[in-house]
């Protein structure tokens, strides 16, 4: 199959380009890295789902055989899925660049940019990491110094955005009306669910650990990795952006329930963004913040629930309804999306109403988002899982006041007598007397 993929590339030619010129355009096109997008694609799906399936056997059979063996096994397990994650991330990536840039679709503008934001998280991330290792202090400072490249680059990435925009190419490439497009409602829309997002937040976070840690930081960067990694494997794609994967958000989602709605906003925000490299599809700055950072921010609503004590018993109606909260965010930030920026195409789908076109088209949110509720409630029954998610996110014990020490008590001549429970240390080290007496000849 690979022989057949790297074969199909012949070359490239020069072709007209409307305009009385030429252009160069690779031979085969269409077969080289569509062919090879898809194909490997859909043998990575089955990989993963043939992974999961291995690895989920094992586990109960280690848990029922060799408990004591366990936690180690589950070590094991989560470092062979990142590694795995990482390869399928980095081969799809490389592979939806090539696509793009054969069919014209890259905009440096845009994914320059962006690519570079995606170095900043994962250079950060290793450099925060690593200085956690030597001192508080070189931690704090490398956590403050990747926050500031990282919003210097987000700055960057919505300013180059804005120019795409203005300049009209965006429109052009997707074959969209600029006109057509309620500004307005975006920006309303787009400021609605930030403030509500926001409230949310503040709100079922306010117990939640402050601060990010060496650890927060680690299962953060292998969630989103993972989840990225997901989401090339679809079950099926739509013409304007959007897919159903298999179980994508669950990472994302069980981040959220173990280190607080606080952490888990963040983590989706980072993944929202670095979906714009994935897959652009960008007609409007606002509708760009609706459809990737704001929309999947709301995913990471997913642990809101997780301080219901009422519910203890029941983690698995804990994680579904933080889950069903967000993605409800994520449908409505998509909705409105596709209301105020792509009605325009409601008409070419039979659609009379902008908001009925929204509301179908997006729907595949439910599908995607059902899938990943399913495996999710199965793993949220483990006992042997919530064992481990239990011992993050809990409050902080306050410090224990130090013990002042007492008064050396003395005899009735002056004399400093030891303290008591000295001697009954020594009472109980020291051997036994007898308390016969001794036998004499």
């Amino acid at each position: 199959m690979f022989l057949n993929l790297l074969s199909s590339y012949v070359g490239t030619q020069e072709v007209p380009d409307g305009e009385g010129g030429t252009k160069t355009q690779y031979i085969y096109d269409d077969v080289w890295t569509s062919y090879a997008k898809d194909g490997l694609g859909n043998v990575l799906l089955w990989l993963v789902v043939a992974f999961a399936v291995v690895l989920l056997a094992v586990g109960i059979f280690i848990r029922v055989k060799r408990a004591d063996f366990f936690r180690t096994y589950v070590k094991y397990a989560v470092a062979f899925a990142t590694g795995l994650a990482v390869v399928i991330l980095v081969v799809m990536l490389a592979l939806e660049f090539f696509d793009m840039s054969e069919s014209g679709a890259v905009f440096e503008l845009v994914l320059i940019p962006s690519a570079v934001l995606f170095g900043v998280v994962v250079l950060g991330t290793a450099a925060t990491y690593v200085c956690s290792l030597y001192s508080k202090k070189a931690f704090k400072i490398s956590l403050w110094t990747s926050l500031g490249v990282f919003a210097a680059a987000v700055i960057a990435l919505v300013v180059c955005i804005s120019i795409h925009y203005s300049s009209g190419a965006s429109s052009d490439a997707n074959e969209a009306d600029p006109s057509l497009i309620n500004d307005l409602g975006l920006y309303l829309g787009m400021a609605g669910l930030i403030v509500v997002l926001a409230l949310l937040t503040f709100f079922f976070g306010r117990k939640d650990r402050k601060g990010f840690d060496s650890r927060t930081i680690a299962y953060a960067a292998v969630c989103i990795a993972m989840s990225f990694a997901l989401s090339y494997l679809s079950i099926f794609h739509l013409p304007y952006g959007g897919s159903v994967t298999i179980a994508s958000l669950l990472p994302l989602m069980i981040y959220s329930y173990m280190f607080g709605v606080r952490k888990g906003v963040f983590a989706g925000l980072i993944y929202g963004l670095l979906q714009i490299i994935q897959d652009p599809m960008i007609l409007h700055p606002a509708q760009m913040f609706l459809d990737y950072p704001i929309a999947f921010a709301g995913i990471g609503l997913a642990g809101m629930f997780r301080g219901v004590h009422a519910l203890d018993k029941a983690p698995q109606v804990k994680f579904l309804l933080g889950a069903l909260v967000g993605s409800a965010i994520r449908y409505l930030s998509h909705l409105f999306s596709g209301v105020f920026a792509f009605g325009q195409f409601a008409s070419y789908y039979g659609f009379d109403s902008d908001w009925l076109y929204s509301l179908t088209y997006n729907s595949f949110v439910f599908a995607d988002i059902a899938i990943a509720i399913v495996v999710g409630v199965v793993v949220f029954s483990s006992k042997a899982f919530m064992n481990v998610v239990d011992r993050y996110n809990r409050p902080a014990k306050p410090a224990a006041a130090q013990a002042v020490p007492a008064a050396p008590e003395r005899s009735a001549e002056g004399s400093v007598l030891p303290p008591q429970d000295a001697v009954s240390k020594t009472d109980v080290n020291a051997p036994a007397e007898s308390k016969q007496t001794p036998k004499q000849e």
